[in-house]
């Protein structure tokens, strides 16, 4: 048991990356808790410092190292001090990171972090990069009250598509899908804790294949099941794949009023060539009737994607052809990024293009596509949406909250407060946000 009249140590925690890290950041903080631990914004107070790392970004590792040199300093000044490095760096590194890095103490995978509390304790320093028997999510402990209005639920981990870029098969395993049932539990408790928005999560999210009544569930079984939890009045999900997107999960996305106008739908590519060479194992055509079958259900949805530029043996035609898909699609948001080769990955043992090249493709991409996103953002101006507000502006009596379309809105409302659901006319569009004024109710 924790001895709460003890002086609660404090943990601080950095996380990088995507938002399963998030969820997961969270769960360690709550699974420390059962040690005594209180989280704090402010790492030079911390008895703990806690690096919940990402391998998706480029040059993942030096910016770990980078961050772990500058916390050499306060190591020296506090020498009780703990620091853990988490996540998927951790995972690929293992024993690695405390060689180079001896200041380091523990090193836990982004499968294991449930023995936190057990690692914290031994002696020495501890490496747990396995993937234990075990379901982690059944040795954490019951969430605690949450802050605001939206929460974030890993419903699926791993993946077996095999990406030839992609670290993910190996630093989170094989494809794994959490049981229905726990799911709804806990579900049911964010709502009755003040949640009103979930975010499904899983590295390949709509690959989800859950045991529930009957059998496996799907993904748009799953969410036709959330959608009647009274109280939930908004899902999402992410990140998916084309190949996964079957014709019950197209129809939820028409059927389901909970289920908000937002799909990031990962391509990659608009080339044929770069996405057999990807193994991303569909087609450029593929994508887009994928996308006419979305939209027909769902005729104003927001859709974002990932590219890739750079690609080992990516010519100007196959660069065109993405550029062509771009324009084909039009998308409200994405994310882009040149090739970086992954260690352990087969494009990694391909020669990679000039880098001049790569960024001059980036940068055109880039700008499609932000001339795509103010196009969707301008738009909105004059329609009425639902905004979730989520916390306060700056300006007096101004709230902040997402839209259906998970645009960032800001809207004057003095009366209103954090987790209010309210109908919004868009008024104006800037760079990054909207600007609205509440409906009368």
């Amino acid at each position: 048991m924790t001895d709460h009249s003890a002086t609660p140590k404090k943990l601080f925690i950095k996380t990088y990356g995507c938002q399963m890290n998030v969820y997961d950041s969270e769960r360690m903080a709550e699974t420390l808790g059962t040690k005594g631990y209180v989280t704090t914004e402010v790492q030079d107070e911390a008895d703990m410092v806690l690096l919940n790392t990402c391998h998706i970004r480029e040059k993942a590792s030096e910016k770990l190292y980078s961050d772990l040199g500058r916390l050499k300093a306060l190591k020296t000044a506090k020498p009780d001090l703990k620091i853990g490095v988490a996540g998927c760096v951790a995972q690929a590194e293992g024993a690695e990171i405390l060689r180079r890095m001896p200041l380091v103490d523990l090193v836990v995978g982004p499968q294991s972090y449930h023995r936190l509390p057990e690692m914290v304790e031994a002696k020495g320093k501890v490496v747990d990069t396995e993937f234990p028997a075990e379901d982690k999510f059944d040795h954490l402990p019951i969430r605690r009250a949450l802050r605001g209005p939206t929460a974030f639920l890993t419903v699926q981990e791993g993946c077996d598509k095999f990406c030839a870029f992609c670290v993910v098969p190996y630093t989170r395993g094989a494809e794994v899908s959490r049981p229905v049932a726990r799911l709804l539990a806990e579900a049911r408790d964010l709502v009755s804790r003040g949640v009103k928005e979930i975010t499904l999560l899983g590295q390949n999210v709509n690959g989800y294949h859950g045991e529930g009544a009957g059998g496996s569930w799907g993904l748009a079984r799953l969410l036709r099941a959330l959608a009647d939890i009274d109280g939930l009045e908004r899902l999402r999900y992410t990140t998916s794949h084309p190949n996964d997107m079957d014709d019950d999960l197209v129809a939820a996305h028409g059927d389901l009023p909970q289920l908000m106008p937002y799909l990031h739908l990962p391509v990659q590519s608009g080339s044929d060539r770069i996405l057999k060479a990807m193994n991303r194992k569909h087609t450029a055509e593929h994508y887009l009737r994928l996308i006419e079958r979305i939209r027909a259900v769902r005729p104003d949805i927001l859709l974002s994607s990932d590219f890739i530029v750079g690609f080992p043996g990516e010519s100007d035609r196959d660069f065109e052809d993405t550029m062509d898909l771009i324009r084909s699609v039009g998308f409200g948001a994405a994310f882009s990024f040149k090739y970086s080769a992954r260690p352990g990955t087969p494009a990694a043992e391909k020669p990679e293009l000039p880098a001049e090249v790569s960024d001059a493709r980036l940068q055109a991409l880039q700008a499609l596509i932000t001339t795509q996103q103010r196009a969707a953002q301008e738009a909105m101006v004059g329609r009425e949406v639902g905004v979730l507000y989520e916390k306060p502006g700056r300006l007096d009596g101004q709230m902040m909250g997402k839209s259906d379309h998970l645009h960032a809105v800001h809207v004057i409302d003095p009366t209103a407060k954090v987790g209010d659901l309210v109908g919004v006319r868009i008024t104006a569009s800037s760079t990054n946000s909207l600007a609205g004024e509440r409906l009368d109710s």
